[in-house]
């Protein structure tokens, strides 16, 4: 990479990395705790924001802003779920940025809502660079994809703060070894918090749930 790319990168860093400052600082007015969910595509995301929402959402108001290159498959079944949702459809970019966040934001009273749930596109690459300025940054992994995925995918697992190994389920079934996935995970980030889930059988989502309820606890009180 020569300087004059270096140059141009760095700018368009230092722009989003602006924006998500006033994206955090109107979800900090509103009150409104945030979280940006990441995974690669099929990892569960979406499975696991209706099971969030039919959990939830008799104590908390949900919006959910559903990022993907086309289609409104997520944002429907967030709606279907119970959840209020705004999709962006980025047309092509593979992560959503502070500037997409940013038009969605200003559109929703976001003083009517508890939890914003962040679907960014799938991907373990780009959304790990553009910061969206959201109270936390979640990850879903899944058995299928395997277990060398924190050491091919540094950035984006050591940029988390809660981790949530989905599909358990599948563990019969498949080559995973446990040991070395959180190893690597803890060789890189050994604060964050993982849980072992299944979005279909519903083992371990509980954990996941009160993580939320504490989290929302403290932003309010903060």
């Amino acid at each position: 990479m020569n300087e004059q790319r270096i140059q141009i990168v760095q700018n368009i860093l230092s722009a989003n990395d602006a924006i998500a400052e006033q994206n955090r600082q109107l979800l900090s007015k509103a009150r409104l705790f945030s979280v940006n969910l990441m995974a690669s595509p099929g990892a569960g995301k979406t499975s696991l924001i209706e099971q969030t929402i039919k959990n939830l959402s008799q104590d908390y108001r949900i919006l959910v802003i559903d990022g993907d290159i086309a289609t409104t498959f997520d944002a429907d079944r967030a709606i279907a779920a119970g959840a209020a949702a705004i999709q962006i459809n980025t047309g092509g970019d593979c992560h959503l940025d502070a500037v997409m966040l940013n038009k969605a934001l200003i559109q929703a009273d976001l003083s009517k809502y508890d939890l914003l749930i962040v679907e960014n596109v799938g991907n373990l690459v780009c959304p790990a660079s553009f910061e969206l300025g959201t109270s936390k940054n979640v990850l879903v992994a899944s058995v299928p994809e395997g277990h060398d995925k924190p050491h091919k995918y540094p950035s984006m697992y050591r940029g988390v703060d809660y981790v949530l190994l989905n599909k358990i389920d599948l563990l019969p079934y498949v080559d995973f070894d446990i040991d070395f996935f959180r190893k690597g995970l803890e060789a890189l980030n050994p604060a964050v918090e993982l849980a072992f889930v299944s979005c279909r059988s519903g083992e371990g989502l509980n954990n996941w749930f009160q993580w939320l309820r504490n989290k929302i606890c403290e932003y309010r009180a903060s």
